[in-house]
């Protein structure tokens, strides 16, 4: 591969990336909203963990069990930034 597909091939993973993490935070913010109308806390420690598990278990690599933990945990924390200002 030349300097340029490479980087082609960077900036393509980039754009699905960003895709996923915008259609993430429409899902969560809609979640949220069904939670306010049904009196549902809209956090859940508990099952914010057991995502990093499950997926952390389904790792392939080459990221880390560590860096999945990492990524998601900061996905967390950006998707309750851009929805509540947190």
């Amino acid at each position: 591969m030349s300097l340029d597909e490479y980087r082609a091939a960077i900036n393509a993973a980039d754009r699905v990336l960003l895709a996923a993490v915008n259609q993430r935070i429409d899902v969560v913010r809609a979640l949220h909203a069904h939670k306010k109308e049904t009196g549902t806390p809209l956090r859940d420690p508990a099952r914010e963990e057991s995502l990093v598990k499950e997926l952390q278990a389904e790792n392939e690599g080459p990221l880390s069990n560590d860096g999945v933990a990492d990524l998601f945990h900061f996905v967390l924390a950006l998707t309750r930034k851009e929805i509540h200002g947190e």
